[in-house]
């Protein structure tokens, strides 16, 4: 017999049911580290960290997370943060911002008005995020919902349905019906009588007939939950005829059930999902708020050096161009581990390694202003995601601003499904992202073209002291879920919530907690 070692069994659990079962998986068998995959919020006592000095590399979520629960109890932070912005990938595009990739430079052409901007990183905060929900609670940051799940929005496939985008209520609704019938016929022919009592048996019928729309011989033939046929989704007057449904071996060759069909049933997906009012750049601009005087802008790390007594860290001041040294009692790393793995250090051979193991997602979105809105004028789409083959993925439509004049829709949506296809649309030049998104977006659009007015793009993969968008696997190295002497290492990618502003301030908690636990200790 085979022995599965611990990361094929956890790559099992994670085929089977999940992130979250695999990260609830990990604590049981002790891979997260002391406290890592709880985290209570920290409360550390008034004044317990005086005397101590923790250095913070990265401005983001987790940095600053980090450095709000220290400064509380006193320790003495400095954020050092490579870029001139805090928020790290939490990155919202509006008029007049510009957006650095290492090669180029691009000025966000919106109109100046609130509800017009892009969310270039995260977009939506799952219900169960608890930790950044309840800093939106403390710091105020108002919130409104995030439509993730829209039946009215269109799945397309470019070799399936004459190549025709077709709206999801009816993909939802007849596949559905087709497992329903299916299911009825096994029961009907006696074929699950081995596993179904009698009276299993007469309560799955009719519980399939609500399921899928059955008619009364257990066939479907079609539902109104579908929609009915002509220019009106529902049936007015008149009763009117319901859609014919859609060819079965179409559905099932359009790979739609793959996970565009199910994706609402993720965990992180499920609703209610939210977003901050005006960009989620909020929650970022509510911690800085709060850090900001500890934060030392345009300062990218240059060596991270253990000492007797701590660790030394060695930044570049950009502006007057003089590397500075500093000591610390504790450092707290949440640079990329793209970026990091190539900064000079003395730490282990097993911690070095295991950061050059984590390899991030080459993800791309592409946000662009339309000079109206024509997904709702045109389709009564409001908020949510139309599915494509196409490198684009997903097309997005806003949560917000609902029937003012324009509105900005995420044109592209692209996280690497396929060997490349994140770094090609990285090495497009920023005029051919966007005509080929806008291409693409034809498919699912006709006449696109002629609603874009302008658009903006971030590849990850080309982001400064970024070079990715988040790590691809959901399990990290346990050689940096433990501190490496004084250095701590934190960040969403030493959790099992990757690209979530949840796991960058679950991380930061973690390790909030544990250096109060060394310090308590002595």
């Amino acid at each position: 017999m085979t022995r599965l070692t611990k990361r094929q069994f956890l790559r099992l659990v994670g085929s089977a049911a999940g992130v979250a079962a695999t990260y609830h998986t990990m604590n049981t068998l002790g891979l997260l580290g002391p406290e890592s995959a709880q985290a209570a919020t920290p409360d550390l006592p008034d004044g317990s960290g005086y005397g101590r000095r923790v250095v913070i590399l990265g401005a983001g979520i987790s940095g600053m997370t980090a450095a709000y629960e220290l400064s509380k109890a006193g320790y003495h932070c400095t954020i050092l943060e490579a870029t001139g912005r805090a928020g790290g990938r939490n990155l919202t595009a509006r008029a007049g911002d510009v957006i650095h990739e290492v090669d180029s430079r691009q000025w966000v052409d919106f109109d100046h008005e609130d509800h017009l901007y892009a969310n270039l990183g995260p977009a939506r905060i799952p219900y169960h995020h608890r930790i950044i929900l309840g800093y939106c609670k403390e710091f105020g940051v108002e919130l409104e919902m995030f439509t993730n799940d829209n039946r009215g929005a269109f799945f397309h496939n470019a070799e399936r349905f004459d190549g025709q985008p077709v709206v999801g209520r009816r993909v939802m609704t007849d596949q559905r019906g087709y497992i329903a019938e299916l299911l009825a016929k096994a029961i009907n022919r006696n074929a699950l009588d081995d596993d179904l009592t009698a009276d299993d048996k007469e309560r799955l019928l009719p519980m399939l007939v609500e399921f899928g729309g059955l008619d009364a011989d257990y066939l479907y033939a079609g539902s109104n939950r579908g929609g009915y046929q002509g220019e009106s989704v529902h049936a007015g007057l008149a009763p009117g005829d319901v859609n014919d449904p859609l060819d079965f071996s179409e559905l099932l060759r359009s790979e739609f059930w793959e996970y565009k069909l199910h994706f609402s049933q993720f965990l992180n997906q499920n609703p209610t999902l939210f977003q901050p009012v005006g960009g989620m750049d909020a929650i970022a601009k509510a911690f800085e708020t709060r850090v900001r005087r500890i934060i030392r802008y345009n300062s990218p790390v240059e060596e991270i050096r253990k000492t007797a007594d701590g660790a030394r860290v060695v930044h570049r001041n950009q502006r007057s161009g003089v590397s500075e040294a500093l000591d610390a009692d504790f450092v707290i790393c949440t640079i990329p581990a793209p970026v990091l793995k190539d900064i000079p250090n003395d730490f282990s051979p097993e911690t070095q390694a295991a950061i050059e193991s984590v390899a991030f997602v080459p993800a791309v979105k592409i946000g662009f202003q339309a000079r109206r809105r024509f997904w709702e004028d045109d389709h009564a789409i409001y908020g949510g995601i139309s599915w494509t083959d196409q490198d684009i993925t997903q097309i997005w439509y806003p949560a917000n601003g609902y029937h003012r004049e324009k509105g900005v829709v995420m044109g592209a949506y692209i996280w690497d499904d396929f060997p490349g296809q994140g770094e090609r649309w990285a090495n497009m030049s920023l005029p051919e992202r966007l005509r080929t998104a806008i291409a693409e977006g034809e498919h699912l659009h006709p006449g696109y073209a002629d609603e874009i007015e302008s658009g903006v793009s971030r590849a990850w993969l080309k982001a400064p002291y970024q070079l990715g968008a988040w790590p691809e696997s959901y399990q990290p190295p346990a050689e940096i879920l433990a501190p490496d002497g004084a250095v701590y290492f934190a960040g969403d990618q030493i959790t099992a919530l990757p690209g979530w502003q949840e796991g960058a301030a679950l991380a930061a908690h973690t390790v909030v907690n544990s250096i109060h636990a060394r310090v308590m200790a002595g």
